[in-house]
This record gives C-alpha cells, structure tokens and sequence, in this order.
C-alpha cells in the first residue's frame, strides 16, 4: 500500500494541509496512520463525507459553499460560482476582463499579462469575490439597508469613485442618475423608498417570484451612484440562499431578455422571470455535476 503526507493528499482534493490532519486526528480518514508527527495516509483515501455542515444552514447548496469558502478548496462550485457570477455580473456592466482573466484573478491572485485592463475593473473583480464570501457568511440573516450598503461599500472600495466626494461609497446616491435611459428614484426620496419597500418585501419565507420582484423595484429606486445592478444581483443570489431557492447566473445568454424584462415588469413579468429561471436550470445543472441536493 501506497502512503502519502497530509500536504500531498491535501493538495489532491484541494484543501487545506490543516483540515487533512484534523480529519485524521478524528478518525475519519480510514487506514491513516501517525508515524512521529507525520500522517501516512493511504493512496485510494477518499475525502470524508461532510459532517457538520448541517449545523450551519438547512439549505445543502449554502452548507456546501460555506465549507468551500472556508477551506479553500478549489475545483468545486464554490469556485465555480465566483468566477461565473463574477465575470458575468461584470461584464453586464461593461467590464472588459474576460472570464479567463477573471479566473486567474481569483486562482492566482495576480492579473498576469492583460494588456490595457482598467484599474477599476481589477479591483471590481476582487472586490466582487469579496461581496460573494460575504453573502454566503450572511445568507441567513435578514436583508437590511445596512446589509446592501455594506455590499456597495465591498464593490467599490479602492476604485476612482471611492475618492469622488459626492460618491457616496457605501450609502445612498447624492446626485440624479438613469437606468437604460430611464429615470430612477430621486436622491432625496432613496432613503424613504428602500425603507417602503423593504417593509413591504418582510421576513416571511420568499418564493423566486418575490426575489424577482424585489430585484425589478431595487433596480426602479437604483440607490446607488453606481453599483446598482452588480449589488442587486448579489441580493437576489444571497435571498435565493436565504429561502432555499436554487440561484442563478444571468450570463450573456439571458442578458437580453434579462433587460427587457426589466423594462416591461409593469406590463409582463414572464420575459423576466423566465430569463432568472432560464439561469435556475442552468444552475441545477451545477448542482447535479457536484452532486449537491436541491
């Protein structure tokens, strides 16, 4: 029998060397052995199933990213999520970072050799891996004012906007802006309109349609100098994970009925809503290749 060193085996499942000896020191590895203070653990190991996942969350897909995000593991859908949800929710915006780009980012933690990149886009990217980690922290907790300003304050900090002083980084909008050549909530009325609806959305357990809905009347208020459509689908994904509701990714392929859709709520929500559940699949599919229960 062949044995391997817990760095060697943590490496293989893309973990870290720590929790590998942790899960020998408990037992869990079968055949593992202690030769001094070095595991000798046996080639065909596999990882041990998740066990105290429960005690964070009934929601499996949430216990899953959490334990993920908190082992570094990579290769998993943890992984996979940041650098999809990322890339996309940019490139909605206008990020010109590919989704290559956007992965060596995360997995080296370097940008290598881009050519011409915008600073802000850089600093985007990282920081919208930073909202992700924080939404899944967060999930259960109720959605408050606090908790979205917070979400804007990750997004944007260490940009250009951050040091424009009427920018706001991390609360409410000073100065009038459009959406789609649409306009949105006057400032001076932001603060009384995301209280409204907030109150109105609850605490009560949510279906997709309320997310959606929410969505649509954050995008309409549009609080935020800048942000905003990056900020509301992080809420959409950590209320998908707060109601165990499968989320989603609105990639290219839904980007357009995604826009119409925004624009036609008042008059037809299916263009939108099935855009957002066209994505659900998609993300199901994620589930299923990782073998994670809905």
């Amino acid at each position: 029998m062949k044995y391997n060193s817990a760095a060697e085996i943590a490496e293989r499942w893309g973990i870290t060397d720590r929790a590998v000896r942790k899960y020998c020191s408990e037992g869990r590895i079968p055949g593992a052995f202690l030769t001094g203070k070095t595991w000798n653990i046996p080639d065909d190991a596999l990882p041990p199933e998740r066990r105290n996942a429960r005690k964070f969350s009934d929601n499996d897909l949430l216990n899953v990213l959490k334990e993920e995000k908190d082992g570094k593991m990579k290769g998993g859908i943890y992984h996979k999520l940041q650098i999809s949800l990322t890339y996309n929710s940019n490139h909605i915006e206008g990020s010109k970072l590919t989704e290559d780009q956007t992965r060596r980012i995360f997995e080296t933690n370097t940008i290598g050799s881009i050519d011409s990149a915008d600073v802000d886009d850089i600093v985007e990217t990282v920081n919208h891996f930073r909202c992700i980690d924080h939404v899944i922290d967060n999930a259960k907790r109720t959605l408050t004012e606090d908790m979205i300003k917070t979400l804007h304050l990750i997004l944007k900090s260490g940009t250009s906007d951050s040091t424009i002083s009427w920018f706001r980084v991390g609360d409410y909008k000073l100065r009038p802006n459009e959406v789609g050549g649409e306009a949105t909530c006057p400032p001076a009325e932001v603060g009384m309109r995301m209280k409204a609806l907030l109150e109105e959305y609850g605490t009560r357990e949510k279906t997709i349609e309320d997310v959606i809905g929410f969505h649509r009347e954050f995008e309409r208020i549009h609080p935020f100098q800048d942000g905003n459509g990056r900020v509301g689908r992080l809420i959409m994904f950590k209320e998908c994970l707060a109601n165990n509701i499968v989320p989603f990714v609105i990639n290219e392929e839904h980007r357009w009925n995604y826009y119409r859709g925004l624009k036609e709520w008042d008059t037809d929500r299916r263009r939108l809503t099935d855009a957002c559940l066209s994505a659900q699949d998609e993300f199901r599919g994620w589930m299923r290749y990782f073998l994670i229960k809905e």
